[in-house]
């Protein structure tokens, strides 16, 4: 079995194009890890700009009422002072100076915020890289761990139905029927209507990992019929026959002899739904059924974009599909390159 893997990892090395995926897909978990752990993207919330800050090539946006406010506000001072001195009937009026006193020492204390960024800022002034990085985070996150969710049910039910067929495989069958049956982002909107709303609101609340088990529970359909079919084939091979001879049980039959020898099929189709997955989280995010809104993911910022964009601000759109569109297609390539690899025809 380390031979066969052995001889994947050479065919991979030889795909050019897939090690290039490879070190990019990698670049980006360890940019995830990093943001998980708080190294990095850790202040994303904090207001480093003043509100759509342009990134440094554009330049300081000036408009012209902002140069007219210093003297507006010396003219307020002014008439002001003028109105203190007529009032003379004014009890408060001795205590004004000291006041105003009070008042210069904490606008000494005003926070001076950066007029451009390298990447720009959104509405609220939030730094662009910080806010894609940890965007990336919590989209990277939901594909990965939907894909394993979804990946592991279609793993197991695939397994049950194909080995043992009859009545288990005819009912999970009419399962598989009822869930390929109704339109997907249909069954998406259902399952967040119940989870959001129903009996486990309370419990799952409004993260992330409720976007996890919507996007694992209705995508494990594609999966169950391939590892279904492989298990169809491989039950009844010379070498299951030769484990049942010397008395392995069926679950060793199942998991530990049938099942290494389809995993290449199992770990191309998880590449394949990590893609999917962080595409729908998107879509979800973009709808208002994604994560919550005290969160960032790609989806968030390009629903945030979908305004600015009418206001002349695109830098955060461009932010957030050139990151999703890099990782995206380096993902899809190196999920091509998989396939490649661990084809056993190719061996």
């Amino acid at each position: 079995m380390n031979n066969v893997w052995m001889q994947a990892w050479q065919r991979l090395r030889a795909n050019r194009v897939g090690m290039v995926s490879l070190g990019i897909t990698g670049a980006f978990l360890l940019l995830v890890a990093l943001a998980l752990t708080g190294v990095v993207a850790s202040d994303w919330k904090k207001e480093v700009g003043v509100s759509f800050a342009p990134p440094h090539f554009v330049g300081k946006i000036v408009e012209s009422s902002a140069e007219s406010a210093p003297n507006a506000t010396e003219n307020i001072a002014t008439n002001a002072v003028s109105t203190l001195d007529i009032a003379d009937i004014d009890p408060l009026a001795p205590r004004y100076p000291e006041w105003n006193e009070r008042a210069a020492q904490f606008k000494t204390t005003i926070t001076v915020k950066a007029d451009t960024l390298p990447f720009g800022a959104d509405q609220m002034g939030r730094d662009m890289v910080s806010k894609v990085i940890k965007g990336a985070q919590v989209s990277i996150t939901v594909g990965l761990a939907a894909a394993l969710v979804a990946t592991l049910i279609g793993t197991v039910l695939g397994a049950l139905a194909g080995y043992w067929g009859g009545v288990v495989d005819d009912m999970l069958e009419w399962i598989y029927n009822v869930f390929t049956a109704i339109p997907y982002i249909l069954l998406v909107f259902t399952f967040a209507a119940v989870l959001r709303t129903g009996p486990l609101a309370g419990t799952l609340g409004k993260g992330i990992w409720t976007v996890v088990i919507i996007l694992g529970l209705v995508g494990w359909t594609g999966i169950y019929r391939q590892v279904r079919s492989e298990y169809l084939k491989h039950r009844a091979r010379e070498y299951v026959r030769a484990a049942e001879a010397i008395g392995a049980s069926h679950t060793s039959r199942m998991f530990t002899h049938i099942l290494p020898n389809i995993s290449h099929v199992i770990l191309v189709q998880l590449s394949l739904y990590v893609v999917g997955f962080i595409k729908a989280e998107v879509i979800l995010s973009f709808l208002g059924f994604g994560v919550p809104i005290d969160m960032v993911s790609w989806g968030t910022m390009l629903s945030e974009a979908q305004s600015e964009l009418v206001q002349g601000k695109w830098w955060q759109l461009v932010a957030a599909t050139t990151m999703m569109a890099t990782f995206v297609t380096a993902f899809a390539l190196l999920t091509d390159a998989l396939r490649d690899a661990l084809d056993p025809k190719l061996g």
